[in-house]
Formats: C-alpha cells, sequence, structure tokens
C-alpha cells in the first residue's frame, strides 16, 4: 500500500511538466481530485450500497477465512486476482466465483508499475487475463494495479483490452504488522457512506504474516457498522462493454 505522505513526496519530487503528467495517476489512491481528473472510480454510484473488495489473493488460507466470514455475514465482495497466484490456486479462483463474488485483476506480479514500459505493462496484464480466466472460465472486466499506482500509459492500455479501472474510497490498513480486527474496522468502516468502496486483504503475500487473521474476524464488525449507517454491502456486476459497468465518481 502507498500511504498519502509517501504518494504526496512522489509528487514532490516529480514537479517538471511532462514527468508530472506521466506520474500524477500514482496519486489517484489517495488523492481524490487525481482520480477524478483521470475518470479513476473510487466511488460507486449508490445511495445504499458500499462495496468490499480484497486485494492480493487468492491465498491458501486466507481467502477461504474471508470467504466464510462473507457468507456469514452475507455480504458480496469483489476479489482483485494476482495472476501469479491464480496459477498457484486455481481452485480458489473457482471458489470465489462459486461463492457469488466478483472477479477482477490486481495484475500478474505485484509490483509497482511506475518504471515499466507498456510492452511489459501489457505482457503483465495479459498474463493475469489469461490465468483468472482459465481459472474461473470467465473474463474479468475491473482492474486495479499493485499499490494502486496508475501511470497515464498503464491506464491506457488496461481500457484499451476492455477493463475498467476502480480504486478505492476508504482502507483497512489491514496488511500492517499491529493491525488488529477492531483497527482494520474502524479504519474501514467509521464514517461510512453511501457509495464507498472498501479496500481489504484475504492473503499476506504481500504484506504481514498472517494479516488475513484479523481481516476475517473485522469482517462482522465491518458489516455490521455498515448496517447500522442504514447501509448495506452491494456488488457490481459487469456488462459485456465498458459502458454497462455501473462505475462512477
Amino acid at each position: 500500500m502507498m500511504p498519502r505522505g509517501a504518494v504526496q513526496r512522489s509528487l514532490a519530487l516529480t514537479a517538471s511538466g511532462a514527468v508530472v503528467a506521466k506520474w500524477v495517476p500514482a496519486a489517484g489512491a489517495v488523492l481524490p481530485r487525481a482520480a477524478r481528473a483521470l475518470g479513476i472510480p473510487t466511488m460507486l454510484p449508490s445511495s445504499r450500497g458500499v462495496l468490499l473488495t480484497f486485494d492480493d489473493g487468492p491465498h491458501a488460507l486466507g481467502t477461504p477465512a474471508v470467504l466464510a466470514a462473507l457468507d456469514l455475514a452475507r455480504a458480496p465482495a469483489v476479489f482483485f486476482i494476482t495472476g501469479e497466484q491464480a496459477l498457484r490456486h486455481p481452485e480458489l479462483v473457482r471458489e470465489v466465483v462459486a461463492a457469488g463474488h466478483e472477479l477482477a485483476l490486481h495484475g500478474h506480479r505485484h509490483q509497482t508499475r511506475r518504471q515499466w514500459s507498456r510492452r511489459v505493462l501489457a505482457d503483465d496484464t495479459r498474463r493475469a487475463l489469461d490465468a483468472v480466466s482459465v481459472a474461473a472460465g470467465a473474463v474479468p472486466r475491473l482492474y486495479r494495479p499493485p499499490h494502486g499506482v496508475f501511470t497515464l500509459t498503464g491506464l491506457r492500455l488496461i481500457r484499451s483490452l476492455g477493463l475498467q479501472p476502480l480504486l478505492w474510497s476508504r482502507w483497512g490498513r489491514d496488511w500492517e504488522r499491529r493491525a488488529s480486527p477492531s483497527s482494520i474496522a474502524l479504519h474501514a468502516a467509521s464514517g461510512i457512506r453511501a457509495g464507498d468502496v472498501i479496500l481489504l486483504h484475504d492473503a499476506d503475500h504481500y504484506g504481514a504474516r498472517a494479516s488475513w487473521r484479523a481481516t476475517a474476524a473485522a469482517l462482522p464488525d465491518i458489516v455490521d457498522r455498515i448496517a447500522a449507517a442504514g447501509l448495506r454491502a452491494t456488488s457490481v456486476r459487469i456488462g459485456p462493454t465498458p459502458d454497462e459497468i455501473a462505475l462512477a465518481l
């Protein structure tokens, strides 16, 4: 993940015309104005819905634990799958689908794309598409890069492939070693609003070891907070064309 201060420092270090234009999308995850200017959705156009999203999986232990917690809460979610993990655990990709959740792409390798060429970006994205599509039997339509970092090249590329970007408006900071179920729920759902997209993780491949345990344990509290605000966990259904994807700022 990328804290607000780190993004702001990154922008400060690239304060010249073309360079700024190239790296500005990196700020989209934590600076809503940047996301809005680039047409990157961070929220849903919903009067009551809140979207739960999980990055970095599938994970042999974390994904089943999160799926079980979601089932008990009767809450749908979107799982942003990495291609390299889908190759390792295709059966878990199918379990996510069988449980009625949405599959989306999180790239093939979990690396920040800031210095990647278009060719490398295209190769990574196509490998992820192939891995997830073969495992799931369906083609994902949503895309979120590792760390929420887009370059203009990457943004144009994923759109040219028929993918739609989606970042987030809230996060549980559940990848941190000190995260607890209560801290995750507080970060993720305190002051929750209609249309919020919550970033969580069902895997510890790229975060603190066994961090998924606290995430799964936090889900009942998160769902309760959503309900207490008069809202509900919702889903995003993908149509055959980008115009049919119901996403907006």
